[in-house]
């Protein structure tokens, strides 16, 4: 009997010196860039096979204040809501109310005669119309050509948002080319509201976050939640020390409900809420024993869809249902899996789930100012520390 307690002991404590050797090297690739004035602080999440293996928070989350960054802290994650917006419109499509191969003017009567801004004009001004229609497919891979438009105002409804979005020209030939669209996921988020007869914040709550347990996940954090929230940070070539900022897509009080929804970029959440979320991604739809996408709808999510154009912002890329499908691993993707799924966001938060390995990184920071928040030094640091920690365990 002593023996086999022996065994049981000896078996436990070598189950968390791996976890820990995996949070080992995460701390030893991230606090250098905390001490060097890079980031304030950092919550890292890696999770394997469904089971968290590391569970980091760093630094701080207020350099005024002192406080220091808690794994409960809520972000800003930007254009990572983007993913949520995509799966929302599947699960409609699901449901049989709309096709991803629909015209956007099926549902949207105001996107019917766009115009096109003709490039091979000398007039600067010159428009035509464009070859076919925008469906929904170009909207979700970022091939429509949409420009990016600001609302109209910071308390307008979402329908005003696409509505002056549906008076801009398209920017080139649909399907032709791939340019990155905040706009385009607004339209993906108004389609959402048309069909499904809720407002997008409702949808969200009700088919996702509800369901997953994703309690700070949200367009509005409440007064108490904003005292959990991580401060954002600028550093540039002109701001060469942290200097905190606003969040720039946010207009007015964060708590303000009538506040412009933008299922472009408007959420925020936390480590453990993104976790939940890409888990069921990874387990094909299912969260908890309860389907909440079908498995249809996690692959036409998660694969290339944009064949051989050129996307992303990192070599190697390619686009799925508004998520971002790493192809070709390279640079800061090669210690990731071709199909690895994912998206980044513009202050340089990342959640990204590898279905061969089973494994999901999330980096939370809030940093503004980096190049390419897709390939921050942050990013490549985190993955590749609990790439090689894995791969020793």
């Amino acid at each position: 009997m002593r023996k086999l307690s022996f065994i049981l002991v000896f078996i436990a404590s070598a189950l968390i010196s791996k976890a820990d050797m995996v949070s080992s090297a995460i701390k030893q690739a991230i606090e250098p860039f905390i001490e060097s004035g890079e980031i304030s602080g950092a919550v890292t999440l890696v999770a394997r096979e469904g089971e968290v293996v590391s569970f980091e928070a760093m630094g701080e989350s207020d350099l005024a204040s002192g406080r220091s960054m808690d794994t409960g802290d809520m972000f800003w994650i930007a254009s990572m809501t983007k993913p949520m917006a995509g799966a929302a419109l599947m699960l409609l499509v699901e449901e049989g109310k709309l096709n991803v191969d629909d015209l956007v003017e099926t549902h949207l009567p105001e996107f019917k005669d766009l115009w096109m801004i003709d490039e091979k004009s000398k007039d600067a001004m010159s428009l035509k119309r464009p070859a076919r229609k925008i469906t929904l497919l170009d909207i979700l891979t970022h091939t429509a050509g949409v420009p990016n438009v600001d609302e109209p105002r910071s308390r307008s409804t979402l329908a005003e948002l696409v509505a002056q979005i549906s008076q801009r020209p398209l920017e080139f030939e649909p399907g032709s080319r791939w340019k990155y669209s905040t706009a385009g996921t607004n339209v993906v988020g108004r389609v959402v509201e048309v069909v499904s007869g809720q407002r997008f914040e409702d949808f969200l709550q009700e088919r996702f976050f509800n369901p997953l347990g994703m309690a700070n996940s949200t367009f509005f954090p409440s007064e108490w939640q904003v005292k959990q929230l991580a401060k954002s940070y600028l550093k540039n070539d002109e701001v060469t020390k942290l200097t905190e900022v606003q969040v720039h897509f946010v207009k007015g009080d964060l708590w303000d409900t009538q506040r412009t929804v933008k299922p472009g970029g408007g959420l925020f959440s936390t480590a453990d809420d993104l976790l939940r979320f890409y888990q069921m991604m990874l387990d094909g739809g299912i969260y908890e024993g309860r389907r909440i996408l079908s498995e249809e709808s996690v692959e036409e999510l998660t694969r290339t869809q944009t064949v051989e154009i050129k996307t992303g912002f990192t070599d190697g890329m390619s686009w799925g249902l508004a998520f971002q499908v790493v192809k070709d691993p390279q640079g800061v993707t090669a210690m990731l899996s071709p199909g690895t799924f994912g998206h980044g966001g513009a202050y340089g938060t990342q959640s990204w789930a590898d279905p061969v390995n089973q494994t999901i990184y999330i980096l939370m920071i809030q940093r503004r100012g980096f190049n390419n928040g897709d390939n921050s030094p942050v990013r490549k640091a985190f993955q590749k520390a609990a790439f090689r920690a894995l791969e020793d365990r």
